[in-house]
């Protein structure tokens, strides 16, 4: 979205906040933009009102290569206090597995403890309504179709136990 508040800026605010509860775990969020404060993180700060000593806003690309090594996989930006944009590069033939590339994320700087880290993801319900727009029907049809859309869970192998869905309401 065009009006999503950028992201360092909003950080910044967060580290100097001394009425926001802090919780000794880790939390990821993924993003198709990194540059831009996730959903899931305003979401949690609103409803939950508690920042994650580490907060990790991942992003995950896909080369135009089979597979990609190892060692050129992870990509990690300290932003800011307890703050970390993490990059993880996959060829088109990888099989992508978040939990196991953050482990690599020791080398560059950032230890990530498996058992304390919970996977925020943004979600948006596409829900039909009637008036203006396209053809109810087809309204129907699209927010059937994006509720049975592939799983973000079960391609990136994250662990169900510990996937937390933040989501909004969109009237098409």
């Amino acid at each position: 979205m065009e009006d999503d508040p950028e992201l360092l800026p909003f950080i910044t605010s967060l580290t100097t906040d001394e009425y926001l509860h802090h919780t000794p775990r880790t939390a990821v969020f993924a993003v198709a933009n990194p540059d831009t404060v996730p959903q899931a993180l305003l979401h949690n700060l609103k409803h939950n009102q508690v920042l994650h000593e580490k907060n990790i806003i991942l992003t995950v690309r896909f080369e135009e290569v089979p597979y990609v090594p190892d060692e050129g996989r992870m990509h990690v930006h300290p932003l800011a206090p307890g703050f970390w944009k993490v990059q993880i590069d996959y060829g088109f033939m990888d099989q992508p597995d978040i939990p196991q590339a953050l482990r690599l994320c020791v080398d560059k700087g950032l230890a990530v403890d498996e058992p304390t880290v919970s996977y925020f993801l943004s979600r948006e319900i596409v829900v039909p309504t009637r008036g203006a727009g396209m053809v109810h029907w087809r309204e129907a049809l699209f927010a059937a179709m994006s509720r049975n859309a592939g799983s973000v869970v079960e391609f990136f192998r994250l662990p169900n136990n510990r996937v937390v869905e933040l989501g909004t309401r969109v009237q098409i």
